[in-house]
């Protein structure tokens, strides 16, 4: 038995782990075939991240997120999109796809915010966009129960030393 008192699914079974990668590819690609932007596709992985309380995965997509072209500031309302006017219809529709699948309300709440969501997006775009929050569901429970650390990266430790110079 090892030290390190975290056990790693992926490392314990990399055929499951591969496969969950071979769908997050597929995904990738069935959103990219909608017509979805990878601004849509990291919406999605970091609201969900948000609500099942992922650092690990959080800490992935926020940054993948910004590369994507989410902004700083749709980044600091995520959790309050509704309230606000930065986010346009399709993203919000993901928004609210990535809520239910994380969520999972009652039938009448879900049916009623899916159904608005399917106004706005069409049939590939609303199942991509599903497929994507379960997906990123997926990653979130296989880091949450291996407790995955958030590591301080290098350039966030160049970052600090430089301030303490300044």
């Amino acid at each position: 038995m090892s030290e390190d008192p975290r056990f790693y699914l992926d490392k314990a079974d990399p055929a499951s782990w591969k496969a969950l990668n071979g769908l997050s590819r597929q995904v990738a690609d069935s959103l990219a075939e909608a017509g979805l932007s990878r601004v849509v596709a990291e919406l999605i992985n970091v609201r969900v991240s948000q609500l099942n309380g992922c650092g690990f995965c959080l800490d992935m997509h926020v940054k993948l997120a910004r590369r994507a072209g989410v902004t700083d500031r749709q980044l600091a309302v995520l959790t309050a999109w509704e309230e606000t006017e930065l986010f346009d219809d399709v993203e919000c529709a993901g928004l609210t796809v990535a809520e239910i699948a994380a969520e999972l309300p009652d039938q009448v709440t879900r049916r009623s915010r899916l159904e608005a969501a399917r106004e706005v997006l069409t049939d590939a775009q609303f199942s991509a966009v599903q497929w994507a929050a379960i997906t990123i569901g997926a990653f979130n429970r296989l880091s949450i129960l291996s407790e995955y650390p958030v590591q301080e990266r290098a350039l966030d430790r160049k970052k600090k030393a430089e301030a303490r110079h300044d």
